[in-house]
């Protein structure tokens, strides 16, 4: 039995006849083009004429898969990033601290 589910992003479906499971990526309806991922990564368009072909089930998201990976690893990035800023201000505060005890042992000596 066939069902004609529309695509939605972010939502898991599985072909039936491929037994393989994707997840929607996005939906363009002025060229009528729909972005899915497999498991595998891959990446792939499909008109909606084909998508409507297929013998699709809704599913869950599989156990272990996680969409932020690409967004944790940016993530951590940026943190490392901050970090380093951080590191680097402390530095020229540190420079600007020694500077400013220069300047008080000048003034000291006079």
């Amino acid at each position: 039995m066939s069902r004609d589910y529309e695509p939605v992003p972010g939502q898991w479906y599985e072909n039936l006849e491929d037994e393989e499971s994707f997840r929607v990526l996005k939906v363009d309806e002025d060229t009528e083009l729909v972005e899915i991922e497999h498991l595998d990564g891959e990446i792939e368009e499909m008109d909606i004429e084909t998508w409507h072909e297929m013998d699709l089930e809704q599913t869950e998201e599989p156990e272990g898969w996680s969409e932020d990976e690409d967004e944790e690893e940016e993530d951590e990035e940026d943190w490392d990033e901050d970090e380093d800023e951080d590191e680097d201000d402390e530095d020229e505060d540190d420079e600007d601290d020694e500077d400013w005890d220069d300047e008080d042992e000048v003034q000291s000596d006079y």
